[in-house]
Order: structure tokens, then sequence, then C-alpha cells
């Protein structure tokens, strides 16, 4: 409403800016043909007099229009100014800015064009990195998918042109390809979690949940894996129920990939330890393991989606994925306003899940 009572204001004060220059003209011009008047009959040439009346009319006009156009001067000058960073900006040249030097509405026309020309940057910026970003997850995907499908081809035509020596290792045959299926399961699970969290239609299903029932729950359910693999669970998480809202379901698949890319680059024999701390804002989950150390530019690239560590420093016997397990649990995370950070001293590493109390009652 105010911008609409703004625009004819805006109209009026041009108009009179531009009628103030013609007025001024108008007098500075009568003032000088006065001048002119006064010096030009001191000259006693007859044919001059006789011709004097007919040279007043052209001398105002042309005194007027000279003294209007240097007083209109600095308009002109810094609209073909505009008008030429409009043509620069209109080829091409986005970071391109029309100098602001009035304070009036031609000030403000720049100003303007300046901030629509830096949104555009800004729009054409993120359409580039979104379409990179596009680029990245084909090539990733691509990458991650040819190698199990290629083995279970492989298996397969061993099996279909019966290749094996024995019924042992055609068991061994048909248990590889299991495994190559479920590993490509695995991918394409992993794939689909992280494109469903990254649309823009995404939504949680939030309910009030006991987290520490679900974390405890989760803990029981991992604790046999993790034996397996020569690792035991130290837990630090009390027995008091904490009751917040949260997507139960995307909580617990973020608790779990923290859970398994621990036990996948934990020392073997060694131990995880899982911590659960509140205040009355924050409810905080901690999973620390020791493992092999990480350089500055590995650790600030593990988050980033298909970014995998030097597999040496993994179990062989845990399924991997494609390097999106801690950019989906980021992305789950950040979903619920809450942070999802790794400190790393040495070889011990823990990574701090933290989510907003919304309730700060237990019940």
């Amino acid at each position: 409403m105010s911008e609409h009572i703004q625009k004819p204001k805006r109209k009026k004060r041009i108009q009179v800016n531009i009628l103030i220059r013609m007025v001024l003209s108008f007098i500075i011009a009568i003032a000088i043909n006065d001048i002119l008047i006064l010096l030009f009959l001191k000259i006693e040439w007859q044919w001059f007099h006789d011709f004097f009346p007919y040279l007043l009319t052209p001398l105002f006009m042309v005194t007027f229009i000279f003294t209007f156009l240097v007083l209109t001067r600095r308009i002109v000058r810094d609209l073909i100014a505009l008008e030429q960073g409009l043509q620069i900006i209109s080829e091409g040249n986005l970071s391109y800015r029309v100098p602001v030097v009035r304070q009036d509405e031609l000030g403000r026309v720049a100003l303007n064009i300046n901030r629509m020309t830096e949104r555009l940057e800004q729009q054409i910026v993120k359409e580039r990195e979104i379409e990179k970003s596009k680029m990245e997850l084909i090539t990733g995907i691509s990458h991650d998918l040819r190698t199990p499908l290629t083995s279970i081809i492989g298996y397969i035509e061993l099996l279909r042109t019966d290749s094996y020596q024995d019924k042992d290792e055609y068991t061994r045959f048909v248990q590889n390809t299991y495994n190559k299926a479920l590993h490509l399961k695995k991918l394409l699970d992993d794939l689909f979690e992280y494109t469903r969290l990254t649309s823009v239609d995404v939504h949680l299903n939030l309910r009030r949940i006991n987290l520490f029932q679900l974390l405890d729950q989760l803990l029981f359910e991992f604790e046999p894996i993790a034996q397996e693999n020569g690792v035991y669970i130290v837990k630090d998480i009390g027995d008091s129920p904490i009751v917040t809202s949260i997507d139960s379901d995307k909580i617990a698949r973020a608790i779990d990939n923290l859970l398994m890319n621990a036990l996948k680059y934990s020392l073997k024999p060694g131990s995880i330890c899982i911590r659960l701390k509140t205040t009355p804002e924050q409810i905080t989950i901690e999973v620390e393991n020791k493992g092999t150390p990480l350089s500055q530019d590995q650790e600030e690239k593990l988050f980033e989606r298909f970014y995998k560590v030097d597999h040496s420093r993994s179990s062989e016997g845990i399924q991997t994925g494609a390097g999106l397990g801690l950019s989906i649990a980021r992305n789950i995370i950040e979903l619920h306003q809450g942070t999802l950070t790794l400190t790393h001293i040495h070889n011990v590493f823990t990574f701090q899940l933290n989510l907003p109390f919304e309730n700060s009652s237990s019940s």
C-alpha cells in the first residue's frame, strides 16, 4: 500500500525537479538577454539597430536552451550511466554494479537495478550448483552401482554356464551373488532416502516420542552386530524418559547410520561409547569410538555425499554403502532444526547429535 502512495510522490518530485531547472533557465535567459540588450544598445551602427529586434527571440531561445542543458547535464549524465549499466548487464555481465551517486529517484533506480542484478546472479549461481549437484549425483550413482552389478552378472554367468567344480563352490557363488544383491539394495535404499530428504516437499511425521526408549531399543538391536565384529558397547544414557516431538523413523535412521559408521571404522577389538544428555533446551546424543586418525581434508569432507574414507580403515565384514550415511544423518537432524558435528582428537572420534528439546518436563 505504501509503495502505491510513494509512486505518485516520486513522479511529482521528478516533475518539480525538472520544472525548477526550466524556470531557472528561463530567468537566467531573460537576465542574459537584458544584459545583451543593454550592451547592444551602445552600438551606434544603424544597420545593427534595424536588425536587432529580429535577433531578440533567437537570442533568447539559444540562451534558454544552453542554460537548460547546463542545469540538466548531471541528470542527463546519470541517465546515460544507467543506460550503459543496463546494457552491460543485459550482455550477461551480472557482476557489474551501476554506480549510485545520487540520493533522489535516479539513485533509487540505480540501487534497485543493483539489487535486481544481485538476486539474478544469486539465482543463476544456485541453478548452476543444482545442475552440478545433479551431475555429481548421477556420476556417483553410476560408479557405486557398477561394481556390485558387474559382480552379480559375473557370478550369474558362472552359474548359468555350470562353471563350478563342486556343490561347495556352487553354494559360495550363490552366497556371493546374494551378498552383492544385498549391497546393491543398500545402495539404492541410501540413494532413495537421500533424494527424498533433499527434495523440496519433504515433511516430518512429528509425534511425541520417548527418545530414551527409542535409543535403548536401537542399542539392544545393534549390540549383537557389534560383538560379532569385536566391538563392545558402553552405554551412558541414564534411565529417565525423555519425551519430545520427533519423526521417530528418521531419527532412528540417523542414529543407526552413526552407529554403523562407528562400527565400520572402529579399531578392532575396541568399543563404542553412546551418551545421552539433556538440558532444558537441548537433547544431545554422542557416539564415540577410536579409529585411524583422519587428515584435516578428510575430516572436512566426511559429511559430503558419496565421500568414503579409504576402505583399508573399514571392517571387511560390514556392508558398505554409497558414502551417503553421514550425509543422510545430517539432513535428518537439520530437518529437525538440530545439528550434527564431529570432534576428532588424535584417534578419538565423537559425533555429537543435538536436537531442540521441545518439552522440558519428563513423562
